[in-house]
């Protein structure tokens, strides 16, 4: 049984930091894509960085360029997200997923994407 658990998300201050960690179990994480997405209150999922198996290749979205980075371990089936410069407009509930085939952009456009986690919140406020 594939399952994906995002943590680290919670209540920061604008212009703070923080870093989403994705565990992985059931999958071995080198064989997949990894994507960051969220979706905030009432707006659809968005991909925030896609990147690939061995992270040569990655996707940022417009909101995620200059401040948000994304990395893997694959050896312990953790991806991570690092979240900088938060704004509240990045308030949302932030989602990992994997997928085997799909490229980064395929990913992120959620074209094609197998697995999901459950979502960790994020909320930017003072």
């Amino acid at each position: 049984q594939v399952h994906l658990v995002e943590s680290g998300g919670g209540l920061v201050q604008p212009g703070r930091s923080l870093r989403l960690s994705c565990a992985t179990s059931g999958i071995t994480l080198h064989h997949y894509t990894v994507g960051w997405f969220r979706q905030a209150p009432g707006k659809d999922r968005e991909g925030v960085i896609c990147i690939t198996w061995d992270s040569e290749t990655q996707y940022f979205s417009s909101a995620a360029k200059g401040r948000f980075a994304v990395s893997r371990d694959n050896a312990k089936g953790t991806a991570y997200l690092q979240l900088s410069s938060l704004e509240p407009e990045d308030t949302a509930v932030y989602y990992c997923a994997v997928d085997g085939y799909a490229t980064p952009q395929d990913m992120c456009a959620r074209r094609r994407v197998l697995y999901w986690g459950q979502g960790t919140q994020v909320t930017v406020a003072s």
